[in-house]
């Protein structure tokens, strides 16, 4: 079976340097912020804004995404472990983070941010949709180098085997997902191109939220169920928690373009 299929053994660990451990995950990790940090430099610059104040704001967005995608993950896909080893839930170095609750973290930094710099909350949102999503591309491949989110088993012939996992070929579906997320960053920075100097806030923002979570309800049916507990529901604890996302994503989409043309009809 083995010669069949390709084989992924790679070590998670980097790098070693004495007690310290530098994981690819973590390096994926920091290569997202580094990217999306980059991007809006670029933004900021374009529209001419203070490219300075995105070293605050960055600092906002890493506590919050870590924050809330670590809880997110320690109390919607696993409670029972984490509340009984609370410890475990600061070890992020072990992997481990729900995209739901890092949008959540994402959103509630945002909020905070901008009331102390006087910035609107959806023109933000908005220029972190596609810089966020090239992200997501990123973080799921450090989840391929640490042979985590696993596929379900398949016959087709890019199925991989995770041979520190077990000996079946399964659906790579980390890579699935960086390639759908790294697809929805291009078709949004098209869209902001086109958009940017016109007054349609929030039609990012409901893009990226609704492609995205769209994405996790496909590829969920790809994926062996990460939650520890059984839902008792035909859709995996993903699909359920991305349902109320994309119906979020929808309403922000129709509500920014009705408004848009009710101004420029006006």
């Amino acid at each position: 079976m083995a010669m069949n299929y390709f084989v992924w053994n790679a070590n998670p660990v980097l790098l070693e340097l004495g007690f310290l451990k530098i994981r690819w995950y973590g390096v994926m990790f920091a290569l997202a912020f580094v990217f999306s940090y980059n991007m809006m430099q670029w933004i900021y610059r374009k529209e001419g804004k203070n490219v300075e104040d995105l070293d605050r704001l960055l600092w906002y967005l890493v506590i919050g995404i870590i924050v809330g995608a670590r809880l997110g993950h320690t109390l919607l896909y696993d409670p029972g472990f984490y509340l009984s080893h609370p410890l475990k839930i600061l070890a992020i170095w072990e992997g481990g983070l729900a995209s739901h609750g890092g949008i959540l973290g994402i959103l509630l930094a945002v909020y905070l941010y901008t009331r102390r710099s006087g910035d609107s909350y959806l023109w933000l949102l908005d220029r972190l949709s596609f810089p966020c999503t090239m992200s997501g591309s990123f973080i799921r491949i450090g989840n391929f180098f640490n042979s985590e989110i696993l596929g379900t088993e398949t016959t087709e012939p890019w199925g991989v085997i995770f041979a520190r996992v077990d000996d079946l070929p399964r659906h790579p579906v980390q890579l699935y997902e960086a390639f759908c997320y790294a697809l929805i960053f291009f078709v949004l920075l098209g869209v902001y191109r086109k958009t940017w100097d016109k007054p349609i806030k929030g039609l990012l923002f409901g893009l990226v939220i609704s492609l995205v979570f769209l994405v996790r309800i496909v590829l969920e049916f790809f994926k062996t169920e990460q939650a520890m507990y059984d839902n008792g529901l035909p859709l995996t604890t993903g699909q359920m928690l991305s349902i109320p996302f994309l119906l979020v994503g929808l309403g922000f989409v129709f509500w920014s373009l009705k408004n848009y043309r009710a101004r420029a009809g006006a």
